[in-house]
């Protein structure tokens, strides 16, 4: 399977619920270009591990929010089955009124796009974090069963940012307020040396 690191992220047109429950016939992925997104995929609607994710998601809204990040869900169901997951409450085995666009893959070629389509049949649970300028900089692609961590997902927002800004790069375990590296060996060694 080959990597969309490193390379303009697919762009799509499709059917999406957006936050204020309204379908937008004609959403697309470049019309969020000028912002960074976290693209999210999830196998299916009214499941198990998917709500624990969505709603996780949506409660860490505000923090993506203010390091200027979309959030968009991609699932294989239709618009009309997210409409209702979101006008049913968690409690009941929905997800809530979520605040952010959960796109409608009825076709799976956006799912194919990426390459998370798995048994040609629903999405894995990929994560695809785009910069500014449309180009994929981090992918993570978890098996069904596995729920992502969304803390890591801000954490993979703030490595990006930090290095776009300072041009230094970012060491195993980095967290936004951390000392970061210059890329180079003397800085290498200078870090390792003092962080040891």
């Amino acid at each position: 399977m080959s990597t969309l690191v490193t390379k303009e992220a697919p762009d799509f047109t499709a059917q999406a619920v957006m936050a204020d429950n309204t379908i937008n016939e004609e959403f697309t992925l470049s019309s969020l270009r000028g912002k960074y997104v976290v693209l999210f995929f999830y196998p299916l609607d009214f499941t198990f591990v998917c709500p624990s994710e969505i709603i996780a998601f949506d409660k860490k809204l505000a923090e993506f929010k203010a390091r200027n990040v979309e959030v968009v869900g991609v699932s294989v169901d239709s618009q009309f089955s997210h409409w209702a997951w979101k006008n049913t409450a968690p409690k009941a085995g929905g997800i809530g009124n979520v605040q952010f666009p959960l796109v409608a893959d009825l076709t799976k070629s956006i799912s194919s796009d990426y390459g998370v389509l798995f048994d040609e049949a629903v999405a894995l649970r990929g994560l695809f974090l785009i910069d500014k300028g449309g180009i994929v900089r981090h992918s993570v692609i978890n098996d069904l069963p596995l729920g992502r961590n969304v803390d890591e997902a801000i954490r993979m927002v703030d490595a990006l940012q930090f290095f776009e800004e300072n041009g230094e790069v970012c060491p195993a375990n980095w967290h936004k307020g951390d000392d970061g590296m210059t890329p180079s060996a003397e800085g290498v060694a200078s870090y390792l040396g003092s962080h040891a």
